[in-house]
């Protein structure tokens, strides 16, 4: 039976080998990624979609962060960002660090956001004076520097420094500091859920003594009232922070800061309320008006750019910035 169905199969395979090919080919150009990406304006996230909270009452407008689309460069893709406006080509170098691929860059962008989320709740609940317990800080390695010398990987929880607990980037630079050059300090590391002991040689720069790792920190806290903030596999980023932030403050008050708005916007947010710049405005504006947004709030370094896109393609939509959650939070209030 084997031998017959063998000798089918070669049959087929010289009778249609042209078509094979041929078929091969397009599958290959179709799938294969090449070094380069493409942005496309994007869209925006109601985010009272995402949000549920004990008690969370109904707002007349809606609280709303954009995002952009990131396209992979395969060959049909590549050919389209040539005809359709607003498809942007980008190398794959100006959106990567060294010879990550655009599928390990979206997945660090995953963590990143899991962080805006972080951020973004802490800062509200504090801001809403309600209850929250932060039970826990994780400290994820997200970079090794090329010169580091060192066992560790990407995605181990930093956990300690020669015994040292080590919970934020002030610490890891006290302890490095204390050292001298071409010393090997002893990191703990969970990795994978095991604790594993890890080795880092200090070498200097012109910025100091380093070890050659940044970290970025999530953390896991307890709620009153109860928040759970829901995402889609293929969101990541952290550039929704400010929003997530002000959606979260609107849910868990009796405020109502839209005022029956539309409202988009895009930042980063710190766990104390500073809005970070952003990449792809364009994209995100462009998104905002599509969706009929009335007004789009962005961090004060994205705001000349802001104001540029507006002017070039004539947009009817308010453009804000602000710095702070604070700011935001007053502006919204007082329109």
């Amino acid at each position: 039976m084997f031998n017959k169905l063998y000798v089918g199969i070669k049959k087929f395979i010289v009778d249609n080998y042209k078509f094979l090919i041929v078929w091969a080919i397009i599958i290959f150009l179709f799938f294969y990624e090449l070094p380069f990406a493409i942005y496309t304006p994007g869209g925006i996230v109601n985010l009272e979609d995402r949000i549920e909270v004990d008690g969370e009452h109904v707002t007349e407008g809606s609280l709303n962060m954009s995002y952009v689309s990131l396209v992979k460069g395969t060959l049909p893709m590549i050919l389209l960002s040539y005809v359709i406006p607003n498809w942007d080509l980008v190398s794959r170098n100006e959106i990567t660090r060294d010879d990550e691929s655009v599928t390990e860059m979206l997945e660090l962008e995953k963590l990143y956001m899991q962080s805006s989320i972080d951020n973004a709740t802490i800062l509200a609940y504090q801001k809403a004076d309600k209850e929250i317990d932060v039970t826990r800080e994780v400290n994820n390695i997200i970079y090794i520097a090329p010169e580091a010398k060192t066992d560790l990987k990407v995605y181990d929880e930093l956990l300690m420094i020669d015994g040292i607990d080590v919970e934020n980037i002030i610490e890891l630079k006290e302890i490095v500091n204390s050292k001298k050059e071409g010393d090997i300090v002893n990191i703990t590391v969970n990795r994978d859920g095991k604790k594993k002991e890890c080795q880092a040689e200090i070498y200097a720069t012109s910025d100091g003594l380093k070890v050659g790792i940044s970290f970025l920190t999530t953390y896991e806290y307890v709620t009153d009232p109860s928040i759970t903030v829901e995402t889609k596999s293929s969101e990541s980023g952290s550039s929704g922070g400010l929003m997530l932030s002000l959606a979260i403050y609107n849910a868990i008050t009796d405020e109502d800061i839209t005022h029956g708005k539309t409202i988009v916007g895009t930042g980063t947010i710190t766990v104390d309320g500073i809005v970070g710049p952003i990449d792809g405005v364009k994209y995100k504006i462009l998104g905002a008006v599509k969706s009929d947004a009335d007004m789009f709030l962005c961090p004060e370094e994205n705001y000349e750019e802001a104001l540029e896109v507006k002017e070039k393609f004539d947009l009817d939509i308010l453009i804000h910035s602000v710095k702070t959650f604070d700011e935001a939070l007053a502006y919204l209030n007082a329109n």
